[in-house]
């Protein structure tokens, strides 16, 4: 089965979708045609606007991509733990003069409109975050075409996945940058995660499908390691935020080997689900006491991110980094995708010299 995914791509390389205007048709064009699978991130757009970059995507390139879609999120916040956190940033807007979002009652993200787009004019790869489709619908892109990519952080995701009828599974550990793709984001359940390889081991063991490791990967020794472990591909997004083709700010680019941001956690602080970006002011401030609220807090600070954006001022922004970010490299997507192949293969070989001896 393997085969669905490895024989899409000449490496097992893929570009993760990074959602808020990073993913977009140039870089994913540019992994796709170096040999990977570029990815398109559906999250926080129109359905119309997404159709629009899938039409610049096929223009731009022949080869095999995927877009991602967030899955609707049950509206469960408590509006009181919401409201307190809401005063809580009064400071941050009168500081950035901007005033704070207004959380409204949708949290399905066009997800509907975005499937029927997807299956009536398919493309070879849908992956989901923050859940997983009914049967009916992966059934439906099945039957299209495409191949469906579910991501999951637990083994008993993995499984319930399995049990829906995914065709693939991105394993994401608690290493990877931006959001924590839970399917269930439980308020109880602290901020931590399962470390990639033994995600993998357990994910591995539990159900029967090509598995994307996702978490922290920044060089092609650490593919070939997770290759070695049990995946057959390999989903990386912070190493490929510095690239000319990424729509990251140029601030968070920076931030990502600037000596001023030497750690990562993961926070509620920006959206109201763990999410794991570089420490700077606001994450230390703010993270302790932000609710389990998405997208409840993601509304109500938008409008802070993107004064600080602004402003200039990283110290304000959501600078979502996996814990390798300080292995970044600026190069052009097609270039890095190139040196990536080129140190798994050195890699292999390495290996095969010690094992030799």
């Amino acid at each position: 089965m393997s085969l669905a995914l490895t024989g899409l791509c000449r490496y097992p390389i893929v570009q993760a979708p990074m959602a808020g205007g990073v993913s977009g048709p140039e870089l994913a064009a540019a992994v796709t045609e170096a040999g990977g699978i570029g990815f398109l991130a559906a999250g926080y757009k129109t359905a119309d606007g997404m159709y629009d970059e899938v039409e610049r995507l096929r223009r731009a390139t022949g080869g095999p991509f995927g877009v991602n879609l967030f899955m609707p999120q049950p509206l469960v916040a408590d509006p009181g733990a919401v409201e307190i956190y809401r005063d809580q940033l009064a400071g941050e807007a009168a500081w950035y003069e901007t005033p704070l979002g207004v959380p409204d009652e949708r949290g399905d993200d066009g997800y509907e409109a975005k499937v029927a787009i997807l299956l009536e004019e398919p493309v070879p790869v849908v992956s989901f975050t923050f859940g997983c489709p009914a049967r009916e619908v992966l059934d439906a892109f099945a039957a299209a075409g495409t191949l469906t990519v579910v991501t999951v952080t637990t083994p008993q995701e993995a499984r319930n996945a399995s049990w829906a009828g995914a065709g693939a599974l991105c394993v994401q550990g608690t290493e990877a940058g931006g959001h924590q793709s839970t399917h269930r984001d439980d308020p109880q359940g602290g901020l931590a995660g399962t470390g990639l390889l033994s995600l993998i081991a357990e994910v591995r063991a539990s159900v029967d499908l090509p598995l994307i490791a996702a978490g922290g990967l920044m060089r092609g020794s650490q593919i070939t390691a997770v290759l070695a472990s049990g995946a057959d591909a390999a989903q990386l997004g912070t190493a490929f935020l510095p690239c000319p083709e990424s729509g990251a700010h140029p601030l968070h680019k920076r931030a990502l080997t600037d000596p001023l941001f030497v750690t990562t956690a993961l926070t509620r602080a920006f959206s109201g689900r763990p999410a794991r970006g570089l420490v700077n002011r606001f994450v230390r401030e703010h993270g302790p006491y932000a609710p389990a609220a998405y997208p409840q807090v993601h509304q109500i600070t938008g409008g802070l991110r993107r004064a600080a954006a602004a402003a200039g001022d990283a110290q304000g922004m959501a600078l979502w980094a996996g814990q390798g970010h300080r292995l970044a490299r600026e190069l052009p997507a097609g270039e890095l995708v190139g040196l990536l192949a080129a140190e798994m293969e050195a890699a292999r070989a390495a290996v095969s010299v010690r094992s030799a001896q």
